[in-house]
């Protein structure tokens, strides 16, 4: 303070505001920089599968590796990402390998964009069988809503694909449309939304919906879609597809983890009742 005794008193009011708005940002700018960060959450019920992984689990246990195809269209195969390595199967190899240090865990990548459903199905032989996967994910339904194609259409092809899949013995998720304005401006989005939660109940396959947990980063953290669509208004971009793989990831982490009652229980049980 004794050099500023000789200044004009301008020059020390300058210096004076100058630090005190310097104090100011110090303060002000963590706060508002984490008040703009897009949250990536999602409650366990809504992201938690129906059915453990029961193949995952043993592959878990035998320490063998494990391998996932990631099957699907555009949104699997990477559109609005800004690299392959931004991808969600990309990231999802990258979560599972933090959930389950130590095992080897490889994502395969077989989206193709503009496919619908009968599409991938001519692929399942050479990309998804071929492939002996312990895990298959199986992104469809966007396509056929926004080029205006029959829902009810795919539901014989998921029954098909599902049973495909199923003869390999891999464990199989599907993951239903993403929710973005291209999609939602159609008024089939929630017929093929429901459908294919109906397949999955139906044939007692996992789901994650995928649909549910970006319209909850929408409703209920109140993000614009410019937080989490590219430009075009249909594809995700970097930030929600690490998103989803988090998801993603605690979700199978859950299921290939869940205590399972062993056959020598069961009876046991169902006598006491």
């Amino acid at each position: 303070m004794s050099g500023d005794a000789h200044l004009p008193q301008t020059e020390v009011s300058r210096r004076v505001a100058k630090s005190l708005a310097a104090a100011v940002l110090a303060v002000v700018l963590p706060f508002a920089a984490h008040a703009q960060a897009p949250r990536c959450d999602a409650p366990l019920d809504m992201i938690r599968f129906a059915n453990p992984l029961q193949h995952v689990t043993e592959r878990l246990i035998s320490g063998e590796p494990i391998t996932i195809v990631a099957m699907g269209s555009s949104s699997t195969q990477g559109a609005g990402a800004s690299s392959p390595q931004a991808t969600y199967p990309s990231r999802l190899a990258a979560e599972l390998k933090q959930q389950f240090p130590g095992h080897s865990i490889i994502v395969i990548n077989r989206g193709v964009g503009g496919e619908e459903v009968g599409d991938m199905l001519k692929r399942f032989d050479s990309q998804i069988v071929a492939a002996r996967p312990d895990l298959v994910l199986w992104q469809l339904g966007t396509n056929s809503v926004i080029h205006d194609k029959k829902i009810d259409d795919n539901a014989a092809m998921i029954h098909e694909g599902l049973a495909k899949i199923r003869s390999t013995g891999a464990d199989v998720v599907l993951i239903d449309p993403q929710y973005a304005p291209k999609v939602i401006v159609k008024a089939d989005a929630p017929r093929m939304v429901e459908l294919i939660a109906v397949a999955a109940k139906r044939e007692d396959v996992d789901l994650f919906r995928r649909f549910d947990v970006m319209k909850r980063w929408y409703d209920v953290d109140h993000m614009t879609f410019e937080h989490f669509i590219s430009p075009d208004g249909l594809h995700m971009n970097d930030w929600s597809y690490a998103c989803l793989a988090k998801a993603l990831g605690q979700a199978i982490a859950e299921a290939a983890q869940r205590p399972v009652m062993s056959a020598t229980i069961m009876p046991h049980l169902m006598h006491s009742e």
